[in-house]
């Protein structure tokens, strides 16, 4: 393997992607484009749900329990109905996604030290979006209930506030949380879109670049000449990896300041990794072209095969630890998991080799494999 042959098949590559304005655009776009669109996209917060409420009583007692909704900021405040009949319609249309209903005789009932039931009705498409919604109607109740407790207590026994909370909450929660301490969803998956997008766009890129020269029968110049397998996957790959690279830069630099993402770790751990995994991504790229004679096949074959993995396997969206035992194994098997070990804990919990150092290696280990993999099935002869 000489190194003057593979630097020929590297500048035949890139005065190829230079010729081809369109190709050199989507080249460093269509990252940019899918972050944003995914960073923001993918926000798991839920806030300022729509809603409207049914208040049968309109009594100081009723809009009192209302207004803990309205200011809340989880809640977004759509109106009043007379009727249930006239709020169901809007869930219908997707414009609301809960109706608060107070019934008759909520203050009378209160007032006389009697049990209200008020009736909360959730959207339940969304399952996820449901039961934060439940907690939140949930969190609110206790807490009315909590203050009409204090308010009783304070005029029919005279306590005071101190004795009160003993009373009410005699043990209570100091909560800390770790890594993401603003509990910012975009913290978490605008850092983990490096991982999704960069699992991609390499990966397509490059399938793209040697297809293209099957389609157009270039292809059989470099099959004429005395270049070897390996210098020619070589040669093909390193035009892809070093854009794919810059790329990952200028994602890593809108995680920080699009996202407000903060950097912990090491950053030279951070860009050793990723450097390998960018050439995990080419390499699926190029082994994937290998397989296919079409672009169409192989811009389909590739998106699928890494972004569902990437989105479903990695841990974006279910922790590894959550998964069944079939697909624990596979997540193992796939580079995207120890790359978002890698970022998550580069971005968010500070940590450098001593915790991530195996995560590097085994990205390490998988470029080898898939280049490895990628030389020994290219062939410089048509099969017949």
């Amino acid at each position: 393997m000489k190194w003057s042959r593979i630097k020929t098949v590297a500048i035949k590559e890139v005065l190829e992607i230079w010729r081809d304005k369109l190709y050199l655009s989507m080249a460093f776009l269509i990252p940019v484009l899918m972050m944003i669109v995914l960073g923001f996209g993918m926000s798991m917060d839920v806030e300022k749900i729509p809603f409207v409420a049914v208040d049968y009583d309109n009594s100081e007692q009723s809009r009192d329990y209302l207004h803990r909704y309205i200011d809340s900021r989880y809640f977004d405040y759509k109106g009043m109905k007379a009727h249930e009949s006239q709020a169901e319609p809007l869930m219908i249309q997707n414009k609301i996604r809960f109706i608060l209903v107070i019934p008759p005789g909520f203050q009378e009932k209160l007032l006389a030290g009697k049990r209200v039931q008020v009736q909360p009705v959730i959207d339940g498409l969304f399952t996820y979006q449901s039961k934060v919604v439940r907690g939140y109607v949930s969190s609110i109740n206790a807490d009315f209930n909590q203050q009409l407790m204090r308010q009783w207590l304070k005029k029919k026994r005279g306590m005071n506030d101190n004795d009160i909370e003993a009373l009410l909450a005699p043990v209570t929660l100091e909560t800390r949380y770790l890594f993401n301490e603003k509990l910012s969803s975009l913290w978490s998956t605008g850092s983990g879109m490096i991982m999704l997008v960069m699992l991609m766009a390499p990966a397509v890129l490059t399938a793209l670049g040697v297809v293209r020269e099957k389609e157009s029968g270039s292809i059989f110049n470099i099959y004429a000449s005395t270049v070897s397998r390996s210098e020619f996957i070589i040669g093909k790959i390193l035009p892809y990896v070093v854009i794919s690279f810059v790329n990952l830069l200028v994602l890593s630099w809108m995680a920080l300041v699009m996202f407000g993402v903060p950097f912990k770790g090491d950053p030279v751990l951070y860009l050793v990794a990723s450097l390998l995994y960018v050439a995990c991504s080419t390499g699926i790229g190029m082994l994937v072209s290998i397989l296919v004679k079409t672009q169409a096949a192989a811009a389909l074959i590739t998106m699928l095969g890494t972004m569902i993995p990437g989105m479903m396997m990695s841990g974006l969206m279910i922790p590894v630890n959550s998964m069944e035992a079939g697909a624990k194994m596979e997540a193992h098997l796939l580079p995207a998991m120890y790359q978002l070990n890698i970022v998550w804990g580069s971005f968010l919990k500070g940590q450098g080799w001593p915790e991530l150092g195996t995560n590097v290696l085994i990205l390490a280990l998988h470029a080898c494999v898939l280049w490895g993999i990628s030389i020994w099935r290219f062939r410089k002869r048509v099969k017949a």
